[in-house]
């Protein structure tokens, strides 16, 4: 038995040494990149939202991951808000996005009140939500209508190595493959 397991053993890798054939033809090229560690390169994805902060939604902006959508515990959400939009003369414009936590702070005939734009996220949803000692109902219609954020959800490991404070250094890193942007009207889901 011993000698017919052996021969058998020699047999295959006789067949398996001979199984050679032509050469086929040369594979495409990569893309150039920027210089980096090979086979480095992580994926991100961005959803953004845009609402308004009301007392009927306690000023608290609830954001779910699609049930297809996995995070992980080791990944990062960050949470940009559009800030302001930079219109030039040639009618070209640069969003600036800040990350969030931001402050407002408004000097009073009362003193200094503060409004803060801050978030939380589990694994399941972000939420968005003023704070501070400001009245939230004495607010401009700009400080509360039409806020637009997006969420931003990284590999740690990318993160840990990234200016995450710069959005746009963020998304335009050659490191990093945005999986997509979806764009979301929490107003029209609500409807």
């Amino acid at each position: 038995m011993k000698t017919f397991v052996t021969l058998l053993i020699i047999l295959l890798a006789i067949s398996f040494n001979a199984c050679k054939g032509p050469r086929g033809l040369p594979g495409l090229d990569g893309r150039d990149g920027a210089n980096g560690i090979d086979g480095e390169s992580f994926l991100g994805t961005v959803f953004e939202i845009k609402d308004d902060f009301t007392p009927a939604n306690e000023y608290n902006l609830r954001y779910e991951f699609p049930r297809s959508f996995k995070i992980y515990d080791t990944d990062i959400v960050l949470v940009y808000m559009l800030w302001e939009t930079i219109h030039y003369n040639d009618n070209t414009y640069d969003d600036v996005w800040r990350l969030m936590p931001q402050t407002r702070i408004f000097n009073t005939q009362e003193g200094t009140l503060l409004l803060q734009y801050n978030f939380d996220y589990t694994l399941y949803d972000v939420q968005i939500f003023l704070e501070g000692d400001v009245d939230f109902r004495t607010l401009s219609s700009g400080d509360l209508e039409n806020q637009i954020f997006r969420i931003v959800v990284l590999p740690a490991d990318f993160a840990a190595q990234a200016n995450i404070n710069n959005y746009n250094s963020v998304i335009n890193s050659p490191d990093l493959y945005i999986n997509s942007t979806d764009k979301i009207n929490l107003k029209e889901l609500a409807q």
